[in-house]
Formats: structure tokens, sequence, C-alpha cells
């Protein structure tokens, strides 16, 4: 599933072929997805021009100049968006064209069909699927004395917790593996009952993987391309998400797979305490 850094990479990806072209003609091929694209985005897309692009947390936004509306996308478990080129032919599961007028074609792929194009009314703080949203984990609203803050009386176990979006936003399955990991956290510990020095650490950690995983493109897993159809690389560099049964690359002792929130979670049961 595309997690913050693969939507980051494809907004960083997409943005310099989109921003300030403008849209003229939409071609939607499949309407079902997760929401059904709205009624009449064809005609009301068609001679508007696309703004700066933004992202929260996994909802890519693209505002545009001459609609008081902007549109928010969702890549789902298995959604893309790619740029094309005029002519180029779509392939199975190419639900949306916008084809802009450089005769680029940004094109929505989703096998699945759990993601989404939709209109955003107004700001982020007005649509109920971001209003009560997290802060960005790379963002200063983010650090080790919210999650001691938010944490204090729970006895969840740490890893859902840090996947909480109402606690950080887009610290999905496999970045959270992987910052418990290096902030040498077991992943089953009451969330309650961990320090604010340790939590500093988490914290950092968080945006350690974070940062990382956007600069080398994001994790290969499945159907995941960057925006300009690349593959992302940071699968290479996991640490303990898919690895249980392998030996740990700090300390040789083999990795354990154990299940939190009905999430797999694979960890060291000698590094991580």
């Amino acid at each position: 599933m595309p997690e913050l850094p693969e939507v980051e990479t494809t907004r960083r990806g997409i943005a310099p072929h989109v921003e300030g072209r403008e849209i003229r003609e939409v071609r939607v091929r499949e309407r079902r997805l997760r929401t059904p694209v709205p009624e009449g985005l064809e005609n009301a897309l068609v001679g508007t021009r696309i703004g700066a692009l933004g992202r929260r947390a996994k909802y890519l936004l693209m505002p545009l100049a001459d609609d008081p509306r902007s549109l928010v996308w969702h890549l789902g478990m298995s959604g893309s968006l790619r740029i094309a080129r005029l002519g180029e032919l779509p392939r199975k599961h190419d639900h949306i064209d916008l084809v802009l007028d450089d005769g680029g074609v940004l094109r929505y792929h989703d096998p699945r069909r759990f993601g989404f194009v939709d209109w955003l009314q107004g700001g982020p703080e007005s649509d109920p699927r971001l209003a009560r949203l997290g802060p960005e984990p790379l963002s200063e609203a983010f650090d080790g004395a919210r999650l001691y803050r938010l944490s204090r009386g729970r006895r969840l176990s740490v890893k859902p917790f840090l996947m909480d979006n109402a606690v950080v936003v887009g610290v999905g399955n496999i970045y959270a593996s992987e910052a418990l990991f290096l902030a040498g956290i077991d992943p089953r510990r009451a969330a309650g009952r961990i320090s604010q020095e340790r939590y500093e650490r988490l914290a950092a950690t968080v945006r350690e993987v974070l940062a990382a995983a956007i600069a080398q493109g994001g994790t290969t897993l499945r159907d995941f391309v960057s925006g300009t159809g690349e593959p992302g690389y940071f699968a290479q560099r996991l640490n303990v998400y898919g690895r249980d049964g392998q030996p740990c690359q700090r300390c040789g002792a083999e990795l354990r797979l154990v299940t939190l929130g009905q999430r797999a979670s694979v960890y060291c049961a000698a590094c991580q305490h």
C-alpha cells in the first residue's frame, strides 16, 4: 500500500509536469472507485489550470487556479499517478486521464480500485477526511513530547499507537516497524510505559526513516511506482519489515514475527526492549 513517502514521491515526480498546465480533456474509463468519480467532473475540469500540488498525510491535494475547489486524490492499496504522453495507449486498470495542454497525460492506475479522486471544498481543515488528522511527521509539530503526552495511561502497544493518524499521520506498517527498530523499542511494549526520553529517540527515528524513504523514492511493494513510472528503492534498506526468521543485521539474532493491531510486526528481541 502506498504510504506517506510513496505519496510524497508521487507528488514530487508529477509536479513539474502538471503545475501550471491547463486541463484540455478528462477521460474517465471507470467510475466505480472506493468513492465513485463525481458526476460532471469531466466538464468541470476542462479549461482549468492546475496549481501547486500539496500533500496531507496520504492524500494528494491538487488546487485549481480557476476554481475555488481542489481535487483530492487517494491511492488506496494499489493506485498510482504517473505521466504518460498523448497517444500512449492505456493499460488495463488505467481508470482516469487528465489530458494537459502540452500533450502530457496525468494517468490514474488502480487495479484494486480502493483509491479515489474527489472534490475538496475549501481548505483541508474543512474536509472531514482531513480535519482530524494529527501533525505531519516531518513537521515541527511532531516530537517526542507529543508522543509522551498522548501515550500516558495507554495500554495499547506502541506500534499501533504510533500508526494512529490522530497521533501522527503517515507512519504506516513499514515505517513504524523500521523506526521502532532503530529506536530500540519493542513494538509490543505498552505505549504508556515508555519514557519521554525514549519517545524523543523514536520521533527522531520516524523522521530519519521517512526522510530516507522519500529521498530514495519510496518502498517497492507490489504495484507501487513513482509519478514518473520508476519503482521505489527503499526496500533494499529495510532492517526488519518482511524479514521474519532472518538474522538481525545488527546482532545476528533471529527476527521474530508477532501480530499487533491486526498487522504483522517483525522485531529483534535482542535489540528492542
